[in-house]
């Protein structure tokens, strides 16, 4: 039943007002029917934070709460571009070596032959969007299924990377521009303007929309809770703004370290843009329809192939983007960027964030709840001392957990018919 009552006026049916009454009854019908979001993301968050906290006062500190941004961000970026080909029920398990052949390119580019940053970068760029091609096209016209043809580009991109590298070359990364995407940080003021319009073109949105729906009748949210989602933003980004802008060095005659890294509004911007992509446009409709049934979006005049290669365009782009700044952490690029744990951990952040395996259900931001789910794993276990092997076990552990979380929720939205 919908959530908002139903009124007669005349012959034309009307939507009564809602209440939060019934908008929290219909949420938590919602979820009872399985459609629970990124509501194990959001708690698990909570929780490991807070044991983190508990066992090491050190975790809560400014400092390391600005190097969980720079610290998880080239994982958030591959396993945003990794959503895409999740939603249509796919798998690339190249993303991570394809980050490490676009950043091998920066630096051969920027370094080797010398030219501009923002060459390098376009170079760069363009290298994942032929990776992605080429890999859409094996498997949208060849009919090669994408776990075969991602894991033959895991081995040929790893050999790639040797070949780039000549055989275990370390390639230093100095330009001031690329060094400055995951080491630097924006001027105190500026993080909170940024805050401040991120804040209001959130709230315009909203009451665009609360107001739109509104007007035609449609079932709404109460105002109530759209201003309530305005005011949580506001209160966590002014909190998070707050924290990276207090001083961070450990002796501020020598330098000053504070603000808000240069990365993470750079990850902010590729959320907004990637989720109206998904959300706004015919092109992500296009996707979900895809991932949910094929044959019937195929029915509908959707072009599948075109859809499925573009999903591997997006994914080795944002692996591309996840490479410069994994290059940026570093200032260098070895044989072994972007192989070890990126893939696994990129692959882990966007399930852990609620994307589903099977495709159809997904958000770009599960990526990122997901990405910090692993950075906070990472960190917090480092601190504590535990060893890579352990940090490994909780984070399989983990993934286990939202994956099965995944499955169990389908199972029950299938039983419920709210498939």
């Amino acid at each position: 039943m919908s959530t908002t009552a139903v009124k007669q006026e005349g012959s034309t049916p009307v939507a009564s007002a809602p209440t939060i009454g019934s908008h929290a009854r219909g949420y938590w019908s919602r979820v009872r029917g399985g459609d629970i979001g990124a509501l194990p993301a959001v708690g698990g968050l909570v929780v490991l934070c807070t044991i983190f906290s508990i066992m090491r006062p050190s975790f809560l500190t400014a400092g390391n709460f600005a190097n969980l941004f720079t610290q998880g961000a080239a994982v958030t970026l591959i396993a945003m571009g990794l959503v895409f080909v999740l939603l249509l029920g796919e798998i690339d398990l190249s993303a991570g070596f394809a980050s490490g052949v676009c950043a091998a390119v920066l630096a051969n580019v920027v370094t080797v032959l010398g030219h501009p940053w923002y060459v390098a970068v376009v170079a760069a760029v363009l290298t994942g969007m032929v990776i992605g091609t080429a890999l859409g096209f094996l498997v949208a016209k060849v009919g090669i299924p994408s776990f075969v043809v991602t894991l033959a580009g895991f081995l040929a991109f790893q050999g790639l990377v040797l070949l780039l590298m000549e055989e275990g070359r370390n390639i230093s990364v100095r330009d001031p521009v690329l060094v400055a995407i995951a080491n630097r940080n924006l001027p105190p003021a500026l993080g909170w303007a940024l805050a401040a319009l991120a804040v209001a073109g959130f709230a315009v949105v909203q009451l665009a929309r609360h107001r739109k729906r509104a007007a035609r009748d449609l079932v709404n949210d109460p105002l109530a809770v759209v201003l309530t989602r305005i005011g949580v933003l506001a209160l966590v980004l002014g909190v998070a703004v707050y924290v990276l802008n207090l001083e961070r060095s450990r002796n501020v005659l020598i330098t000053s370290l504070k603000g808000v890294p240069i990365v993470v509004p750079v990850i902010a911007a590729l959320l907004v843009l990637w989720t109206f992509v998904l959300q706004r446009t015919s092109y992500g409709r296009h996707i979900y329809a895809v991932g949910g049934n094929k044959e019937a979006a195929l029915r509908a005049g959707i072009n599948v192939d075109r859809i499925r290669i573009s999903v591997f365009v997006i994914c080795s782009t944002m692996a591309a983007l996840g490479g410069i700044v994994a290059a940026s952490r570093a200032n260098s690029v070895d044989p072994n960027t972007g192989g070890s744990n990126v893939l696994l951990y990129a692959v882990g952040a966007a399930v852990i964030g609620g994307t589903s395996l099977f495709g159809g259900k997904g958000r770009v931001l599960d990526a990122v709840l997901g990405g910090a789910v692993v950075a906070v794993i990472d960190n917090g276990m480092g601190l504590m001392g535990y060893s890579s092997g352990v940090k490994y076990v909780v984070t399989g552990v983990v993934l286990l957990l939202a994956a099965s979380v995944d499955a169990l929720s389908r199972r029950r939205a299938a039983a419920t018919g709210n498939r």
